[in-house]
């Protein structure tokens, strides 16, 4: 099957895409947890592991910040590859550097910032080409941004169960190295399925200039700045973010360790929440489109939120946070459809990278603070009292669709995303990469 002027159709490139990010994702699940492993296994330190996850998160900040026109520029085949290629030799330089016995801490530092630098670009590049892919393969737009949230989440149910028995069985190190060659396999199936798709070569004739290219990131930046409803859901996810990047890479970490089963419960935790993540997208993508979008990304963020903070806190064991992780990923995987199907009706598709990489870079500008000062908060006040901050913090966070006017436009249904029209910041028209819990 072809499209217009030639360009290949059907499903393989779109197939393409969905296979290289599940494998990225689940690559990226075994180093969210072998990294933090890796170091309180080695140090003992949760601030150290605050510091680790700061390095790597401030590159996927900047990186997502400057980089919206280069993708457009360069071509989201070529950085998509580009971005796995080095973040994968960042990523098994590691261990390789431990097993040499050269491995210093500034220099794990320097590697994860180096993957993070690389990642976000990539991971954009992906994002942006669904709509177009998912035309060429013959799908609506809400069934394609189920199954691309479905299958990411999937893929992080798959690594970190993989990680946390991997950890137990041969250690940290082993851990990074597979996802090391989860980098090369995922730059291989992007660049052999999606050669020749017209959206994933470079958009830009013009020749480049440090004026155009400020030109079309300011493009970007007014864009997102003038929508109430794309800022609204920027901001308040950029504060969740921050808060589960603390979760993740210290204090789940740091509660696994101290007070449960070790790397096997961390991962068989982070795997329930991926699982049932799973599920919630699947059925989103089923039926989620009977009910009013605000009231469903409401209850389900309020869900996904507080309550395992609570639970890790006050109840000892394995079991009861596991129940809660399972509610909690369930609603979870309903948020990413939703904000991908409100960006994707509301964005011009030659404004995707723009706005997908301020977006992107708005939603993770705390990350690099959270896991930071989660670590500092367990060193200095103790694990249970960091747990309750955190979460207090999340919950006031989810109130934002209640308390804001701007989040009442979210069941509006606008734009044509066949045209290719420019749309005004008031009358908004096309798709974009959503920002994403």
């Amino acid at each position: 099957m072809t499209v217009e002027g030639g360009e290949p159709g059907g499903r393989k490139p779109f197939a393409a895409v969905l296979a290289a990010n599940t494998v990225s994702i689940a690559g990226t699940s075994l180093t969210m947890i072998g990294v933090p492993w890796f170091v309180l296994d080695t140090t003992g330190s949760a601030g150290r592991a605050g510091v680790v996850a700061f390095c790597a998160t401030l590159p996927v900040v900047v990186s997502a910040l400057v980089g919206g026109p280069l993708i457009d520029r360069i071509g989201r085949r070529r950085v998509s590859v580009a971005s796995d290629l080095v973040c994968g030799l960042a990523v098994g330089a590691i261990p390789l550097l431990h097993y040499a016995g050269a491995l210093e801490f500034w220099m794990l530092c320097a590697l994860m910032a180096i993957s993070g630098l690389a990642h976000t670009p990539g991971m954009t590049a992906r994002y942006v080409l669904m709509p177009d892919l998912a035309a060429h393969a013959g799908t609506t737009l809400a069934r394609a941004a189920s199954l691309f949230e479905g299958v990411s989440r999937g893929a992080r149910m798959i690594g970190a169960a993989l990680a946390g028995v991997l950890i137990a069985l041969l250690g940290a190190e082993a851990v990074l190295l597979l996802d090391a060659a989860t980098f090369a396999v995922s730059a291989l199936l992007v660049a052999a399925g999606v050669r020749g798709v017209r959206a994933a070569e470079p958009q830009k004739a013009a020749p480049v200039s440090f004026t155009t290219y400020r030109r079309e990131l300011r493009e970007g930046y007014v864009f997102l700045l003038r929508h109430r409803l794309l800022l609204a859901i920027v901001l308040m996810v950029m504060l969740t973010n921050g808060l589960d990047q603390g979760w993740s890479s210290v204090l789940l970490p740091v509660h696994a360790k101290d007070n449960l089963g070790g790397a096997t419960d961390l991962g068989m935790l982070a795997a329930i929440f991926g699982g049932c993540a799973l599920l919630g997208a699947l059925l989103y993508g089923a039926v989620g489109e009977r009910f009013p979008r605000r009231v469903v990304f409401t209850v389900a963020f309020l869900l996904c939120g507080l309550p395992r903070f609570v639970v890790a806190s006050l109840v000892d064991g394995t079991a009861a946070l596991a129940v809660t992780m399972a509610a909690g990923g369930l609603a979870a995987g309903m948020l990413n459809p939703i904000l991908t199907t409100v960006t994707y009706e509301r964005v011009p598709q030659e404004l995707r990278s723009r706005v997908g990489g301020v977006s992107t870079a708005g939603c993770e500008l705390t990350m690099p603070l959270g896991g930071l000062a989660a670590g500092l908060l367990v060193e200095e006040a103790g694990l249970v009292t960091a747990l309750l901050v955190v979460g207090g913090a999340y919950f006031l966070a989810t109130l934002s669709p209640v308390v804001f006017p701007s989040w009442r436009t979210m069941d509006d249904v606008t734009g044509n995303l066949s045209s290719s029209e420019p749309s005004r910041p008031s009358s908004p028209a096309r798709p974009e990469p959503a920002p994403r819990p």
